[in-house]
């Protein structure tokens, strides 16, 4: 459906032109007629119809100023909602509202905070199984294959920087991760309704066969990312899809991811070790 037109009205100058043309020529031709009422009526009927014009000329206005408006047209200057919103990196996202919340239709891939500063970029295996702070990676180390599709892997130290997501938007917490699985149906089902469709095997999608369940259906459309291990090891890419909540288990080494499997139809929480890296999705503020 095209968008209605939003903006202040404007005139258009050549509507108003021809208005006020035809306007101009009826009061002529008034006045002309009126002229010659006058050396036929006696001073009486000459009265009578000055009071009558007292009417006429108003209306003649009122009607010029209805036909003027009436050929008005709105500006389109209003770029309609297109649900979409980039990072400070200048990366496009989609959005979809799934009951409440609004949520991104793709993993994130900014490669800086929301204040411009860098994230660190980590390669070497050993380096990221000792990361205590910040770093972000590709699957594979291979942006130019991964990067588009799948989005960035983080450890949950960058997502505890607050930093992470563009303005107005946020890390879900493990409660708002909760209410999405709620909304679906509950962790049984809320996978599949998560999982975006098709397989590797049938050429039609990203996830490894069978897929189990997916329709896609709350339109989040959940991609098979993999994720890096604590040890360095990329895994699972194809088969698993995991993305970190802001909230920790405890207070020592773990805290709350969200993840989905090929072979289920489930939505899973569970702790992981906060040096892993997963995906990341956002919420809207």
């Amino acid at each position: 459906m095209v968008p209605l037109p939003s903006g202040p009205w404007q005139i258009n100058p050549l509507g108003i032109t021809y208005i006020l043309l035809d306007f101009l020529i009826l009061l002529r031709t008034f006045s002309t007629s009126f002229d010659k009422e006058l050396s036929i009526f006696h001073l009486n009927q000459i009265e009578m119809k000055n009071k009558n014009s007292i009417w006429i000329y108003p209306l003649l206005i009122m009607c010029a100023l209805f036909l003027a408006t009436s050929s008005c047209k709105k500006s389109s200057s209003t770029t309609p909602d297109t649900n979409t919103i980039t990072d400070v990196d200048g990366n496009l996202y989609h959005y979809v509202v799934i009951g409440t919340q609004t949520w991104m239709v793709e993993n994130l891939k900014t490669t800086k905070y929301n204040d411009g500063t860098a994230i660190p970029l980590e390669t070497d295996d050993t380096a990221w199984a000792n990361l205590t702070t910040p770093g972000y990676c590709w699957y594979n180390n291979d942006a130019a294959t991964n990067k588009n599709t799948y989005g960035a892997l983080y450890n949950w130290f960058t997502v505890n920087t607050g930093k992470l997501a563009p303005s107005g938007w946020h890390v879900p917490t493990d409660a708002e991760w909760t209410i999405l699985t709620i909304y679906l149906g509950g962790e049984t089902v809320a996978g599949g309704k998560m999982k975006d469709t098709g397989t590797i095997s049938a050429g039609t999608g990203l996830w490894d066969s069978p897929n189990i369940g997916a329709t896609n259906q709350s339109g989040f459309s959940a991609v098979p990312a993999g994720y890096r291990d604590y040890d360095g090891n990329f895994k699972r890419i194809g088969m698993n899809g995991a993305w970190w909540s802001s909230s920790e288990y405890d207070i020592g080494i773990y805290a709350w991811p969200r993840y989905l499997l090929y072979d289920y139809s489930d939505f899973y929480r569970d702790y992981r070790s906060k040096n892993v890296g997963f995906s990341v999705r956002c919420v809207r503020n």
